[in-house]
């Protein structure tokens, strides 16, 4: 774990060594002594902050998953703003939760991340959807209509339809409700969007999906 508050630090070595299956086997205090015991230690997962001295939780991030890309990163922090989502999720944290989390939601982002797996706490869904839900105001034109946005990295309007639903936080299961298309067509449409656009899970989809302004609050399904 890294976080450069001694009462954090050791609140969270008690707790997680309560847990079933879990074993503490460092404490940073900042991003580089992170990066230091990790080395050492050589963890399944890095609990990180963000904001620390010498080095933030986010470069302390991209390092570790350059340097060591077999370890995972799960963010633990204060911070819920979009900014800190988008740039943790594209330094390569497989997990983002805040302070506010408990213990079970812990242990169980910790597990879902051993597995290969990647949790984003609802909490920062919610406010990050929400903070880009507003659309830009229209810039004025002089004489002709501004022309339509091409989609990024060769899209459909469809995988960028899907990839919106997933940065609003839809499972599989109500996307394709949503698109009153199977479960099966929507897998198909995220392995191709994730191929298109290079991410790896989830998580840097959602990231991608922030970054160019793919993200929204999706309506509601119309009444039959």
């Amino acid at each position: 774990m890294a976080d450069d508050q001694r009462t954090v630090r050791e609140g969270l070595n008690l707790l997680l060594g309560l847990m079933d299956g879990i074993e503490v086997v460092g404490a940073a205090k900042d991003g580089e002594e992170a990066l230091t015991l990790a080395a050492q230690a050589r963890p399944d997962i890095v609990l990180m902050d963000l904001r620390m001295p010498h080095r933030d939780g986010v470069e302390a991030t991209r390092l570790l998953r350059e340097r060591e890309p077999a370890i995972k990163v799960v963010v633990l922090t204060t911070y819920a703003d979009d900014r800190s989502v988008i740039d943790a999720l594209r330094a390569g944290a497989r997990g983002y939760l805040t302070k506010d989390a408990g213990a079970e939601e812990i242990h169980l982002a910790l597990r879902q991340v051993y597995d290969d797996r990647s949790v984003i706490d609802p909490a920062v869904q919610h406010h990050v959807v929400a903070a880009i839900a507003a659309p830009p105001e229209p810039e004025p034109t002089a004489t002709a209509p501004a022309a339509v946005p091409r989609l990024p990295a060769g899209l459909t309007p469809r995988e960028a339809q899907v990839l919106g639903l997933i940065a609003a936080g839809l499972s599989n299961a109500e996307i394709a409700a949503r698109l009153v298309v199977s479960e099966g067509t929507v897998k198909s449409h995220i392995n191709h969007l994730l191929t298109k656009i290079g991410a790896r899970d989830r998580a840097q989809a959602v990231g991608y999906a922030y970054e160019h302004g793919l993200a929204f609050r999706p309506d509601p399904p119309p009444t039959p």
